[in-house]
């Protein structure tokens, strides 16, 4: 079995392991406490917070660990704007940033208002555009470091050059990014998860540069400076910090070969498989991540075949989730949400396991979509009328644009076909498959029951 999850949770790296073995032994009791066992564990803790604040680039004074990256990400936004709430409670985030982000920064759960900045189709923002979001009662700006669906770098140090240039503190969600190096740029806050880079799960941590006004709104504890109340996890503190000192060993030559591999991936892909687009900035990327969509495939059922094929892989197809919502970060971004699959390799994948990957992954794309019926190619001389109507209503991804697929060809060109659908999906990947296929997408029209999409004949 190959595990190409790595973006979701990295496998457990051997000092990781090793770490916490060891540190079950002296870590167990309370590093509050001035008796020897207190003592001991305080050494360890400590030891494990200079050890990461030097692989984040920051003071040790300025970390503290928290039980999860999510909980880092809540403890950064809500003791940002508790700190600055003289200023206003207005947040600027990009629209691809991680759900915990956009949860935490919700107006509903703020009290004041967010703004999205939006991303072009590589997934990434503008420094201008972020700025031009920045106003005079900005609260906090939040950005990730490397989108977590697609790989995107996004510019941080410029971003944080803006934010600063108007006062404005940017929390950098660096969770899929930290074991792979220090973020640049003046940020204020920077939040990770362990279990990204290979430490346990259940430890993240949270930076709040000095001079930030912040301040926590948990209950009062005294430990890890005030800000994330709780007995720590020792044991797994200390795995956590010497699995991410481990991987940063071992990042330059990792991310060499990884980024040789994704590329192969990448460049592969398109000519193996008819009708699929690789999504992400092509070269600022995370070196072991690569994403793809495949027209006229359920996404749940390709993974369900990769997985049977010994491949864990992972989707922003709507049809793999349980609200039947595309992916935030595809819809962005403008691609194709259907067939997705996320390809994140961990440290130390073989070459010869990505070879077998784009050896399996062709017969898994046409078996799935023989099940489902899909056309392999739309008919070019017209047989119907000058427009037609498909009533998709009650079909799910990606069943819609499969019966657009196929009467495409019945109209002439510059006849219409108009699709009725209620599948959120449809929203996006009739565009995008209007992009794909040189179609001319003529828009969305609410209907009382869903949406009707009209795509003109171009070719």
């Amino acid at each position: 079995m190959s595990y190409f999850d790595s973006a979701s949770a990295a496998p457990l790296h051997p000092v990781a392991r090793q770490a916490l073995l060891a540190s079950l032994d002296e870590g167990w009791a309370d590093p509050a406490r001035l008796h020897r066992e207190g003592r001991r564990a305080r050494l360890l803790l400590d030891a494990a917070r200079e050890a990461a604040a030097d692989a984040v680039g920051c003071r040790p004074d300025e970390l503290v660990f928290t039980p999860s990256g999510t909980h880092a990400v809540r403890l950064g936004v809500s003791g940002a704007l508790a700190g600055r709430r003289r200023v206003g409670r207005h947040v600027v985030v990009s629209a691809v940033e991680h759900s915990c982000v956009l949860h935490a920064a919700d107006p509903a759960r703020t009290g004041g208002e967010t703004t999205e900045v939006a991303v072009d189709r590589t997934g990434r923002v503008t420094p201008a555009a972020f700025a031009e979001a920045l106003r005079a009662d900005t609260a906090l700006a939040c950005l990730q470091s490397a989108n977590h669906e697609v790989g995107t770098e996004q510019p941080v140090a410029e971003t944080a050059a803006a934010c600063r240039a108007a006062g404005v503190p940017l929390l950098v969600d660096a969770a899929q990014s930290l074991g792979w190096g220090p973020v640049g740029g003046e940020w204020s806050l920077l939040a990770a998860s362990a279990h990204k880079w290979g430490g346990p799960a259940g430890v993240g941590l949270l930076v709040v540069r000095k001079g930030v006004r912040f301040a926590p709104g948990g209950p009062a504890d005294e430990r890890e400076s005030g800000r994330s109340p709780g007995f720590e996890n020792i044991p797994a503190i200390v795995a956590a910090a010497a699995s991410l000192r481990a991987v940063r060993a071992e990042a330059a030559d990792e991310a060499v070969r990884l980024r040789a591999l994704v590329d192969r991936i990448r460049a592969r892909v398109p000519g193996l498989v008819p009708d699929a687009e690789v999504v992400g900035d092509p070269v600022r990327r995370l070196p072991q991540l690569v994403t793809f969509s495949c027209l006229h495939v359920d996404g749940e059922a390709l993974l369900h075949e990769l997985d049977r094929a010994g491949f864990s892989v992972s989707s922003g197809s709507s049809c793999t989730s349980g609200t039947l919502t595309p992916s935030h970060v595809l819809r962005a971004m403008g691609v194709l949400s259907e067939g997705n699959v996320r390809v994140s390799l961990p440290p130390g994948t073989p070459a010869g396991e990505v070879e077998r990957f784009l050896e399996v992954l062709p017969g898994v794309v046409a078996a799935v979509r023989e099940r489902l019926g899909a056309a392999p190619s739309a008919p070019s001389t017209p047989t119907g009328p000058a427009s037609l109507l498909v009533d998709a209503l009650g079909k799910r991804c990606p069943i819609p644009v499969i019966e657009l697929a196929k009467v495409i060809g019945d109209v002439p060109v510059g006849g219409t076909v108009t699709v009725l659908s209620d599948d959120a999906a449809a929203r996006l990947d009739i565009p995008a498959w209007c992009e794909m296929r040189d179609q001319e997408y003529l828009g969305e029209e609410t209907r009382e029951r869903g949406s009707a999409y009209t795509v003109r004949r171009a070719v």
